[in-house]
């Protein structure tokens, strides 16, 4: 199975990744993750990323599709891997067709009025990175981390009208993204706005079948 979930800022997919790849003994490949990986491991691609990192630009495509292409190479693939968060628009995604088909497409939709709610109220601990969010899953202490003790911060891009803004640029270069694998046959929607186990059961369902 090689899948790619697809999914606005807050949907879950990257949660929702984890928990199918664990659930299918496959792998969670996520291109943030690969990236910060090489850079820290400092292969030649990661060097290359790190300096558009560093001035805090986007790592191009054809960086981000070779580091994928070299990952895909590595053994533990050969039974498959879901891919979070790419590719984001059309143009990734037929370059990443060049380099391995895909399997299916699972997208997660959520209205905006919930990824408000989501991402809005989201606090951060600095320190170990756990999640919180001030009205569904507030701390015991308020703006302090349950783990350590850490003053809670709020990221700069989590406002309400960055959001909105992120919303909206990614409907606008997803929706060609969803025709396209939709006319493939690989598209599957799932409401991603219940509880994590009720969403991940239609997740492994979709991918069964």
């Amino acid at each position: 199975m090689k899948a790619t979930f697809i999914g606005p800022p807050g949907a879950g997919k990257g949660t929702q990744a984890k928990l199918a790849a664990k659930s299918l003994g496959i792998l969670h490949l996520s291109t943030g993750d690969m990236l910060r990986s090489a850079v820290k491991a400092g292969t030649k691609l990661g060097k290359e990323a790190e300096g558009y990192m560093a001035a805090g630009k986007l790592v191009p495509d054809t960086l981000v599709l070779e580091m994928l292409k070299e990952r895909l190479k590595e053994p533990d693939t050969a039974r498959g891997f879901i891919l979070d968060g790419f590719p984001r628009n059309v143009q990734q995604a037929e370059a990443l067709s060049k380099i391995v088909p895909l399997d299916l497409a699972v997208y997660f939709h959520v209205p905006l009025s919930d990824l408000l709610v989501r991402l809005v109220e989201r606090r951060t601990c600095p320190k170990c990175g756990r999640l919180y969010n001030l009205k569904t899953q507030p701390p015991r202490k308020k703006m302090v981390c349950d783990d350590d003790d850490t003053k809670l911060t709020h990221r700069p891009d989590d406002t309400e009208s960055a959001v909105t803004t992120r919303f909206e640029v990614y409907e606008k270069e997803t929706a060609p993204l969803l025709e396209l694998y939709r006319q493939k046959g690989l598209l599957r929607v799932i409401p991603a706005t219940g509880e994590v186990d009720e969403i991940q059961l239609e997740v492994i369902s979709a991918m069964r079948k």
